[in-house]
C-alpha cells in the first residue's frame, strides 16, 4: 500500500506542477479576493473535478469514453471556444485603472468547472498517465493510489490559492494583479490557439 500511495503522490505532483489554465485560474482568484474563504468555491470545485476524473480513470470509465472517435474533436472544439471566452473575461477584468472586478460565487464555480473539465490535456493526462499507472495495482492498493493522487490535488489548490492571496495582500496598488490578469489572458489565448491546431490536425488525420 505504501508503494502505491508514494507512486500516486509523485505522479500527481508531476502532472499538476506545470503551468496550466486550471492553475492560473486558481492562483488568479486567490490574488483577487480579499478573504481566503471567498476563493474556496474555486478550490473545492477544481479539486472535486480532479477527484472525479481520477476516480473515472482508475475505474476505467474515462478510458472507455476516449475510445469514441467523435469525442476528441468535440472536447477540443469546446475547449477552444471556452478558452477564447475566458481569456477575454480575464483580460477585461484588469482595467487600466480602477478596481479589479471579481467573479461571483456562481461565476467562480462555472469557470472552475470549465477549466477542469474542458481541458483536453488534463483529461488525457488523467486517463493516460494516472489511469495507466493504476493498472499495476489491484483492489485496495489501486484505490489507495487514486486517493493519494486526489489528495495532492486538494493540497495543491489550497496552497496555490494561498500563494495568490499573499500576492493580493502585498500588491496594494493593484498593478501586479492587473499584470497577472493580462499575462494569464495571453497565456490562455495561446493555449486556445494550440488547441485549435490540435483540432485541425484531428480533422486532417
Amino acid at each position: 500500500m505504501t508503494e502505491a500511495i508514494v507512486h500516486g503522490m509523485i505522479l500527481a505532483f508531476g502532472l499538476i506542477l506545470p503551468l496550466g489554465v486550471q492553475n492560473i485560474f486558481v492562483f488568479n482568484q486567490g490574488a483577487l479576493h480579499s478573504r481566503f474563504r471567498s476563493v474556496l468555491p474555486v478550490v473545492v470545485t477544481a479539486a472535486l473535478c480532479d477527484t472525479l476524473l481520477i476516480a473515472a480513470a482508475v475505474g476505467g470509465v474515462s478510458l472507455l469514453l476516449l475510445t469514441l472517435d467523435w469525442l476528441t474533436p468535440v472536447v477540443y472544439g469546446a475547449g477552444v471556444l471556452f478558452l477564447g471566452y475566458m481569456g477575454w473575461q480575464i483580460w477585461s477584468a484588469a482595467p487600466a485603472s480602477g478596481e479589479v472586478k471579481q467573479l461571483s460565487t456562481r461565476g467562480q464555480v462555472g469557470y472552475a468547472l470549465s477549466v477542469s473539465l474542458l481541458n483536453p490535456h488534463a483529461l488525457l493526462d488523467t486517463v493516460g498517465v494516472i489511469g495507466t499507472g493504476s493498472l499495476g495495482y489491484e483492489g485496495a492498493e489501486r484505490w489507495g493510489f487514486a486517493a493519494a493522487t486526489a489528495a495532492v490535488s486538494w493540497l495543491w489548490f489550497l496552497g496555490l490559492a494561498g500563494a495568490g492571496r499573499i500576492l493580493g495582500r502585498a500588491d496594494t496598488s493593484g498593478k501586479a494583479i492587473r499584470l497577472l490578469n493580462r499575462g494569464s489572458a495571453l497565456l490562455i489565448w495561446a493555449m486556445a490557439v494550440y488547441m485549435g491546431l490540435q483540432l485541425w490536425r484531428s480533422f486532417q488525420a
